[in-house]
């Protein structure tokens, strides 16, 4: 509790890193923050293009939404994990790369890969309110929902910020995190059904049956992962216009509270030696 006060005392510390985080990305561009709306948007059509013309995936229309555009049904799922990666991804280096400034002042070292989380968190709002629009004008009833997706968004952020905390503390004593990361979450996404619906993994699982004689199954060791529980939230209030199916959302929770004490537990535990390390 009393590591947790000492980063509340520093919030108008984590507000400037923030501010020069969000400030700083586009400064001097003519689009200026429209710029984070470039990649989610060339990687949906590069996707849909490849998923939906040519492999003819076809996930299931939204229910009871009735929705059936590959674009959108993507999106709701590819916001949610750029938004993570990109969090855990600028995480890894954000003690490595302040080393200077570590190496010379006292601060609480934590509020380093957090801004990163709040500064992604900016501009992950202003792209879910273009999703939101986008999913308006085709006849989605988003707005009744909206509350229990910022309760998502915040979730998500926590779960983020706690994985963050974890690979930057390694990457301060193994250098080669970074390198590995990258490795690791290009694996992780095409784990993650984000270009693919879940059905077609249900599928394969109930054509092999149960793993080694057991009754687990294919299904339930994907189902482990947390960020499909995430896009499976995500995409059942976004895109089904629906409440989230009660497991996926207690594992979200779980997931993300885990992640943060976790998180938290060993940077604390790890933070005195930083600056020797680094």
């Amino acid at each position: 509790m009393s590591y947790l006060r000492t980063v509340l005392d520093s919030r108008e510390l984590l507000m400037y890193l923030t501010l020069r985080e969000v400030k700083g990305k586009y400064k001097r561009t003519l689009l200026g923050q429209l710029w984070s709306l470039a990649n989610p948007l060339a990687m949906m059509v590069v996707y849909t293009f490849i998923f939906a013309f040519i492999f003819r995936v076809q996930p299931d229309p939204g229910d009871p939404s009735g929705l059936n555009v590959f674009a959108l049904w993507l999106l709701c799922g590819l916001l949610p994990w750029l938004f993570f990666a990109k969090v855990v991804s600028g995480g890894v280096d954000s003690l490595v790369s302040n080393a200077g400034l570590i190496q010379k002042v006292y601060f609480p070292r934590v509020v380093l890969p957090l801004s990163l989380v709040t500064a992604s968190g900016y501009n992950w709002l202003f792209e879910m309110a273009v999703l939101v629009i986008a999913l308006m004008i085709v006849g989605a009833w988003v707005l009744p929902w909206l509350p229990l997706v910022l309760l998502m968004m915040l979730l998500l952020a926590v779960f983020a910020a706690g994985v963050s905390l974890l690979v930057a503390v390694a990457n301060v004593y193994f250098r080669d995190t970074e390198h590995l990361l990258s490795i690791v979450l290009q694996l992780w996404m095409y784990l993650t059904p984000i270009i693919y619906p879940l059905s077609l993994v249900r599928n394969l699982s109930n054509d092999v049956g149960g793993l080694l004689g057991t009754p687990i199954t294919l299904l339930d060791i994907f189902r482990l992962n947390p960020m499909e529980r995430f896009v499976a939230v995500f995409r059942q209030l976004l895109y089904d216009n629906r409440w989230p199916d009660l497991g996926d959302l207690t594992f979200c929770i779980v997931s993300a509270l885990l992640a943060l004490a976790l998180g938290f537990w060993v940077f604390a535990r790890k933070e005195k030696g930083f600056a020797e390390a680094l």
